[in-house]
């Protein structure tokens, strides 16, 4: 069994710049106390607010460790441990639900590493006359959620490097106003068998990959300041013209 205790911090990542992807940016707000309270989790170190999170950046992820849950700073991108270039992982941000359990890329991901990655929010992109106009994804609650990830560790030259993606499936009502996909946010009462590494039924685990209650979510425009990834403000997350 493989554990996130295992997983060493990645501090110097170069992040990859401007490109929007699906699902390609989210927040995390949250304190990590308050976290760990809610989703009952061990973590070495302390987390700062984001407001903007892009691929290639290091992200909070949880999954079972021989202790418990454990959580560590994954690259966001995945790198498959036969990959010959790590670049392969600024492809590997997201994985699509439908055939995953078949896909070279994540099957066995799938159906040995799986994770949560933490979340409040995500962004996602409106084609307008006037341009592609940004809107945040939360729940009605204003509580902190998680998507339904893979993680991997890749052999580097010099050292492991622990990556991972976000799965991704059909719409909901909510979403589908803006975007043909949108991320797994998996109910918490899912996430023991997500995470749990004995469980080997792969059509009980695909049976999560579903959107999530369209009544239970919200959106609102912000600014398109969120367009870039150097951009990491508190007013990114703010309703468009409310200030």
């Amino acid at each position: 069994m493989l554990a996130l205790e295992q997983f060493p911090g990645q501090k110097e990542i170069q992040t990859e710049s401007g490109m929007i992807f699906l699902c390609g940016r989210f927040t995390l707000t949250e304190g990590i106390h308050e976290l760990q309270s809610q989703l009952n989790f061990s973590f070495e170190g302390e987390i700062s607010p984001r407001y903007n999170i892009a691929p290639s950046q290091n992200i909070l992820a949880v999954a079972a460790g021989k202790g418990g849950r454990q959580a560590a700073e994954l690259r966001w991108g995945l790198i498959p441990f036969w990959a010959k270039d790590p670049k392969i992982g600024y492809k590997m941000i997201n994985a699509r639900s439908e055939g995953i359990e078949s896909k070279p890329s994540f099957r066995d991901a799938f159906k040995q590493r799986r994770c949560l990655i933490l979340a409040d929010g995500f962004y996602e992109w409106k084609k307008t006359a006037d341009g592609k106009q940004p809107y945040r994804f939360i729940l009605k609650e204003g509580r902190p959620f998680a998507f339904a990830g893979l993680w991997e560790r890749w052999e580097g030259p010099d050292a492991p490097v622990f990556s991972c993606t976000i799965i991704t499936t059909e719409p909901n009502s909510v979403t589908e106003e803006v975007h043909d996909r949108m991320p797994v946010i998996l109910k918490s009462s899912d996430y023991d068998t997500w995470l749990n590494p004995r469980e080997k039924d792969l059509g009980k685990l695909k049976e999560l990959l579903v959107p999530y209650p369209a009544e239970e979510m919200e959106s609102y425009p912000v600014s398109t300041l969120v367009n870039s990834p150097k951009n990491e403000l508190a007013e990114l997350i703010s309703p468009l013209n409310s200030q």
